[in-house]
């Protein structure tokens, strides 16, 4: 009878789908659209909007109502404007952005099918400090592969995770958590697994995707007991396990990239403009709560905009509440905290290349009339040979870091369905004002406008045509991607790809390797098992001819302070020159301008 009932249900459900593209949710009705054979439903609402009372809370349940949802402008969570996270596209303003922000899309073939599709859900990246829904377009991996995918908004920066006795000394229960926007996406989670059904998804497979933060952000949920069974398979793209201890997020006496970024920090400059000037210590919680929820959003976040830098921002808190105290890093590696799902995990061979590119230390731009073409600038590269060691060992310690580690600390927890890639797809074109296989290369996030199927993510034409041209590499890359991707969301193994190379799971017990497939054109896709280790790359290093001194020992500052936590002091220990963090950290603030492209 349990069997039959179910069926009534999705026949119901497929018939509503198929009829009409309105559908009843919890949240209220919304009417999808269609393009392209794929129907969208815009920015449905998850939860209750977290504003007024509700900011740095836990996110609150919908009331189910029967109200029409309507597309709503610019709904995407409060961040520093910026084109690489797309709120460039929709605002002027330094700041841009609204708290009314938690907000999913639906996105679905328009084609009947006679069982329920598997459920992608998407996890933006930005460094959770920026990035949006509305930046991807799904279709083509949706229309080709039979698969739904949800994208959401999440509270961002410090209104996602704020740590401060003001906030959470006076909350209780999930509340006091530092974790707002962790919670928002199990809130989403929440939603997609009551709701989904009726867009013909199938709640009992999920697939969580992330890429950079993203992808940070799925390592998270691997450890969140509230987060446990809402997702069935999981998949981090150049994601890290980076988290910080509670009372450091609130005033961090130890020497770190946050340091100079903690919610102390931030409240004493915020009363430093009041009339009654008082140390923060004078103050209770109950009145520095009411100075701090007197700002608006935008108002609070530009205490941060001074500070230049939203990525050292204390984020993922170990606050004990959701996030285990030992931290995330750690928490991987036991079975008492990890959901055992089949995972892939990866990153790109030239992940820092995103960043190297737009150093001025690195890159110059020529606008004279005998280098430039149409008033457009020529792009060049100061060392090459300095560009590429530091992107090689910045960029191998990112595999060893937030792809190896954390694998093998699944593993250690009892996870034997682990898959890894490293993409090094660079098949871009050489053009007179920019070597862009040089310049960037596989570089950070340039796989997921292929996995997706959506070059606008750079811009567009023509631009795109450079970065990805046209031609059987591009479509051989973007196509195997695609496939392995929904095979793990159908059934928990990428498969083959399209000139039949098996993906092999992680661990061979027998060879004891670690095995990952590299993802690039049709001639070099290939399984590897050529690994390294932070010791290793520490003794190349040293060696290496390519570097200054000063250089050598800042690449060591960067290799153990980024992409996970700050693990300098026991591993400069093993390197065979002498650095000091000091002069590591000047160097890196005295040399962090960007290349100005304006002409």
């Amino acid at each position: 009878m349990k069997i039959f009932n179910q069926s009534i249900l999705f026949l119901f459900c497929l018939s509503a789908l198929t009829d009409s593209h309105k559908i009843t949710t919890s949240s209220g009705i919304t009417e999808g659209q269609i393009s392209n054979k794929v129907i969208t439903w815009h920015d449905i609402p998850y939860a209750q909007p977290p504003i007024d009372d509700l900011r740095w809370k836990a996110p609150r349940k919908m009331m189910k109502n029967s109200n029409i949802i309507k597309s709503k402008v610019n709904n995407f969570c409060i961040q520093r404007t910026s084109s690489f996270g797309g709120s460039g596209d929709y605002s002027n303003e330094s700041i841009s952005g609204t708290e009314d922000c938690l907000y999913l899309d639906i996105h679905a073939p328009s084609k009947k099918f006679k069982k329920l599709l598997p459920v992608m859900f998407w996890i933006h990246g930005g460094g959770n400090t920026s990035g949006l829904k509305d930046l991807y377009e799904f279709d083509k991996l949706v229309k080709k592969n039979q698969v739904i995918v949800v994208s959401i908004n999440y509270r961002l920066g410090p209104l996602g995770w704020f740590t401060h006795p003001a906030i959470q000394d006076l909350n209780d229960g999930v509340d006091k958590s530092s974790n707002f926007g962790t919670l928002d996406i199990i809130a989403a989670l929440e939603w997609v697994n009551e709701n989904i059904t009726l867009f013909g998804g199938d709640k009992n497979n999920v697939t969580i995707f992330g890429e950079s933060a993203g992808g940070h952000n799925v390592f998270s949920l691997l450890i969140i007991e509230e987060a446990r069974g809402l997702f069935h398979k999981a998949i981090s793209m150049s994601g890290y396990t980076t988290s910080i201890s509670a009372a450091d997020a609130y005033r961090q006496y130890s020497q770190s990239n946050t340091s100079n970024h903690t919610s102390w920090q931030v409240v004493n400059e915020i009363i430093s403009n009041e009339e009654n000037l008082k140390t923060q210590s004078e103050y209770t919680h109950t009145e520095l709560r009411d100075i701090l929820y007197g700002l608006s959003g935008k108002e609070f976040y530009k205490y941060y905009e001074n500070r230049k830098n939203f990525e050292e921002i204390p984020l993922l808190t170990n606050d004990g509440i959701i996030i285990p105290k030992i931290g995330l890093s750690e928490a991987l590696s036991k079975k008492e905290y990890v959901t055992k799902v089949p995972m892939i995990v990866g990153s790109n061979r030239d992940e820092v290349k995103f960043w190297l590119a737009l150093s001025e230390y690195f890159v110059t731009v020529d606008t004279s009339p005998s280098s430039s073409l149409f008033g457009l600038p020529k792009i060049i590269l100061k060392d090459e040979d300095a560009y590429e060691a530091f992107n090689y060992y910045r960029s191998t310690a990112w595999k060893v870091r937030g792809v190896d580690e954390p694998l093998q600390s699944l593993a250690k927890a009892g996870n034997s369905e682990l898959f890894s890639y490293r993409f090094d797809w660079d098949d871009q074109r050489r053009f007179i004002l920019a070597d862009f296989q040089k310049l960037f290369g596989a570089t950070h996030a340039l796989e997921v406008p292929l996995l997706i199927g959506d070059d606008s993510l750079v811009g567009g034409r023509p631009v795109s045509n450079f970065i990805y041209p046209r031609g059987k590499s591009k479509f051989y890359i973007s196509r195997n991607m695609m496939k392995f991707w929904t095979n793990f969301a159908k059934n928990g193994t990428p498969g083959f790809s399209s000139n039949n190379i098996k993906w092999e799971s992680y661990i061979d017990n027998k060879a004891n390797l670690f095995s990952y497939i590299i993802l690039d054109n049709r001639k070099n896709l290939k399984m590897s098992s050529k690994n390294t280790s932070l010791k290793i790359l520490s003794d190349e290093l040293y060696f290496d001819k390519r570097l200054t001194e000063t250089e050598k020992c800042v690449v060591l500052y960067q290799m153990f302070t980024y992409v996970g936590n700050d693990i300098y002091e026991e591993n400069i220990k093993n390197y065979q020159g002498k650095c000091d963090r000091k002069i590591s950290e000047k160097f890196v603030k005295e040399n962090a301008s960007t290349v100005d492209i304006e002409y």
